[in-house]
């Protein structure tokens, strides 16, 4: 297989961020829900993911917000349209969803992002907000953490 047959992925980090029992969404400038994180940059392929969750979380949250970040928990697969490259390509990522709890700061949103929400996990519908390999990612971690209450 040539190297123009294969497909492109990006890759990210999310964190399925809780505190005081609730989980973490908000919604971007586009109108899709989400969770925080995002890509990798090129200048990041040899830091430590640690570093890039730091920088995501100052960037989408503040520089006062402060979590502790536990393990990978989730692979997500996600395909959607580059809004602001020319012709709105479809763009797929590969993402892993680690596990984080809430330490310290408030929350003070990017202009990137348009709206948030803290939600209760045990009556939450997730297809109510997310689309795609998102909805398929928050579904496994739901069943994952009420799995883990039992």
């Amino acid at each position: 297989m040539s190297l123009e047959e294969k497909e492109t992925y990006f890759v990210a980090v999310k964190l399925f961020l809780e505190r005081d029992g609730k989980l973490f969404i908000f919604k971007d400038r586009f109108g899709d829900w989400d969770l925080p994180g995002g890509r990798i940059r090129k200048d990041e392929f040899e830091k430590p993911l640690a570093q890039v969750i730091e920088r995501k979380i100052a960037e989408e949250l503040g520089p006062g917000v402060k979590c502790e970040v536990g393990m990978p928990l989730v692979l997500m697969r996600h395909e959607r349209k580059e809004a602001e490259t020319p012709g709105n390509p479809a763009i797929r990522i590969f993402a892993i969803g680690y596990a984080a709890d809430w330490k310290a700061g408030e929350v003070k949103l990017s202009s990137l992002h348009t709206e948030m929400q803290w939600v209760d996990p045990a009556d939450f519908r997730p297809e109510d907000y997310f689309t795609g390999g998102w909805l398929q990612g928050v579904r496994e971690y739901l069943a994952l953490r009420r799995k883990k209450e039992r």
